[in-house]
């Protein structure tokens, strides 16, 4: 029996109505197509858009018969489909409508990712409240249909804080920065989802000047405002304002304790300066209140110690519930740096067996330790693999360690000749 939903059926998820959709489907049934889980899954989907019960019920009843009761996504279709049928069902049913009936319908539409029947549900409400406006303003902001957002938002009588924030949030995810500061700016009042994604954005963009001004703005500095200004420091490679800022928590005070990220953001910078000491300090502070130490703290330290050249390194590392690519570059840039070449290798076929991908730090690191132990053959040939994982050297790459692994040991020319010719394609 043929499979509905691969090969020539494949037109299938392309067919924009929903009701052509659920026909489809059982129309190929007839043809003796054997419905895939996403086909299923796909024409659940349909049944929940246009709330038709009778449809869903058949459809589920294929689920059965075919064996996809298993299947998450088919799961997950059923759910959805019920969940929106049985609220709209109540909906439908009651006498008596009132604005927090409305919003609640819409706000399921809404979380479901519903936009269409939420804009439909929105449409149909008698009078709305600043809640029916914030929850559309949200909605298509969310899926960075700004131009229908700012429609919308020049539409509510009286715009608040939760309206305008969600302006910010999709003028920033769009990264139209000036459409959002000039949303903030205009605000009379402003909450700190609306201090914070600014100053994240600055962050991004790498304007932590912009960001610092915001944060001496706000005359009522929370912990979350601290951990967005540390992480803009420390994602920013400026790791002596991070620690500054640092202190200035802890000379404060003032109901403004740091905890686990903003501990992460400092020994990331600890480890930008080499700063072993302070970042035990940091590490003793964790112990004494009683902070846990979670993965993400736990690979900043394993940065900070394998840079150092300290055992602990190999102990934070090894006791990690998951290592991820960035917890083996780290280790293998450190054992790199510390001419441990023997480690960074063996770390780097564990990484390769436990199916992460290298990464330009990864490579980095490994050339180094190449570097130090004089493995020529194998450095370049390490050097050479960078492609298979889809990378591009960069200018560290390109710097002392494949010269010093081509030139420092028996003037291999011809190694050289293809170096050079390898750097003159990259520019």
């Amino acid at each position: 029996m043929p499979f509905l939903g691969v090969g020539p059926s494949g037109s299938f998820p392309s067919i924009a109505n929903s009701k052509k959709r659920f026909r489809f489907m059982f129309k190929c049934r007839d043809q003796d197509f054997f419905p895939t889980t996403f086909a299923v899954s796909s024409a659940l989907r349909a049944c929940a858009r246009i709330e038709y019960r009778i449809g869903g019920v058949l459809v589920h009843a294929q689920v059965h018969k075919y064996g996809h009761c298993s299947c998450v996504y088919v799961q997950t279709a059923i759910v959805d489909l019920y969940s929106k049928l049985t609220a709209q069902l109540v909906f439908d049913e009651m006498l008596v409508k009132n604005v927090v009936s409305w919003n609640s319908i819409l706000s399921g539409y809404l979380k479901s990712g519903s936009l269409v029947e939420a804009q439909r549900v929105s449409d149909k409400i008698p009078r709305k409240d600043v809640i029916s406006w914030n929850s559309m303003v949200l909605g298509y902001a969310r899926v960075g249909n700004m131009d229908q957002t700012w429609s919308l938002f020049q539409q509510i009588p009286e715009t608040n804080m939760a309206s305008s924030t969600s302006m910010i949030s999709g003028y920033v995810d769009c990264g139209d920065i000036e459409s959002a500061r000039s949303i903030f700016d205009a605000m009379s009042q402003r909450n700190n989802v609306s201090w914070i994604t600014m100053i994240a954005w600055y962050s991004k963009c790498g304007d932590v000047e912009s960001a610092r001004k915001l944060f001496d703005q706000m005359n009522d500095k929370d912990l979350l405002l601290f951990n967005a200004m540390t992480a803009c420091y420390a994602q920013n490679s400026q790791p002596k304002e991070t620690i500054e800022l640092f202190n200035l928590m802890l000379e404060r005070n003032v109901n403004v304790q740091p905890d686990g990220l903003t501990l992460a953001s400092v020994i990331s910078s600890c480890s930008q300066l080499g700063d072993f000491k302070f970042g035990s300090l940091v590490e003793s502070y964790m112990n004494k209140f009683g902070i846990e130490l979670d993965d993400h703290m736990a690979t900043a330290l394993v940065d900070l110690y394998a840079k150092c050249g300290s055992i602990k390194a190999y102990e934070l590392f090894r006791g990690l519930r998951k290592r991820d690519l960035i917890a083996y570059s780290a280790m293998i840039f450190g054992c790199g740096i510390n001419g441990k070449a023997v480690d960074a290798i063996k770390l780097f076929e564990e990484m390769l067996n436990s199916h992460n991908i290298p990464n330009l730090v990864t490579y980095t690191g490994l050339l180094t330790a190449y570097n130090h132990t004089g493995l020529i053959e194998e450095g370049y040939q390490c050097y050479n693999s960078m492609k298979d994982h889809g990378l591009v050297p960069s200018a560290d790459h390109c710097g002392p360690c494949p010269c010093s692994l081509m030139l420092g040991f028996g003037g291999l020319c011809f190694w050289l000749a293809g170096y050079i010719t390898m750097l003159s394609s990259l520019k």
